[in-house]
């Protein structure tokens, strides 16, 4: 197994932590979070001022020196002009690392391509001309497919990831064309997907929350999903 992971400074490691359990990132993930100097990490900023970051939580679980970990915390809700000024400001340190010759890691839940915050990063990385590195990790609905023990794709199945679903006529589409579909970001459209899936008995449906962690929750049963407190980090399979 490879060990102390040879870092040229400065430079820039996007890290994936996986999806909460801290033993699925990566052997080179890990590696690279105890050999640079700073590590950056997303967090959430609620309306009533309260901090919270999932990211820092997995870490936390690592033998790291957390005097070394900086956040970065997004205001929850939808308003891109207020992200984009935390990712400005965010940057803005990052840069001044990099600057001073620092080796830093920008961490992200789940997959660091994957609906990652890091991609706003990247997107000024990219533009500075930074030396920068991608180290991918496993996705939430990887980890349910497993935990369920269900295929996601089978031959030539197709397979659709959509986030966030507004639009009924764009979900019915979807089970109408694609084996497998993945919802992400289901929160605020529960009700609609609860709709919508009532209309196809035949459909086999797959329900997960803060999947990799203590409050792990599963179910196929939609009188019971239909009456939890939907969190975040949440989704849903669907197969066809």
């Amino acid at each position: 197994m490879k060990k102390n992971h040879n870092i040229k400074k400065p430079c820039i490691f996007g890290v994936a932590l996986g999806p909460g359990d801290p033993d699925l990132i990566t052997v080179k993930g890990l590696d690279i979070l105890k050999t640079v100097d700073v590590i950056y990490y997303p967090g959430a900023l609620f309306s009533s001022g309260r901090k919270s970051s999932y990211a820092l939580s997995i870490m936390e679980q690592y033998d790291l020196d957390l005097q070394k970990c900086k956040g970065f915390y997004l205001a929850m809700n939808l308003d891109r002009t207020a992200a984009e000024l935390t990712y400005s400001n965010a940057f803005e340190y990052i840069l001044s690392d990099y600057k001073a010759g620092r080796s830093i890691a920008i961490v992200s839940e789940g997959d660091i391509s994957t609906y990652s915050s890091f991609a706003y990063l990247l997107r000024r990385i990219k533009k500075h001309h930074l030396e920068v590195e991608l180290v991918p990790g496993i996705s939430s609905y990887s980890l349910a497919a497993a935990q369920q023990q269900i295929p996601l794709c089978l031959q030539d199945e197709p397979l659709i990831i959509l986030p966030r679903v507004q639009d009924k006529g764009i979900l019915e589409e979807a089970l109408a064309a694609f084996s497998c579909l993945v919802l992400m970001k289901i929160k605020s459209s529960i009700g609609l997907i609860q709709e919508v899936l009532s209309q196809h008995e035949n459909a086999e449906i797959y329900y997960f929350e803060r999947l990799g962690t203590a409050q792990q929750f599963m179910s196929t049963n939609w009188n019971e999903i239909m009456n939890r407190d939907i969190p975040y980090f949440s989704l849903i399979i669907v197969r066809i």
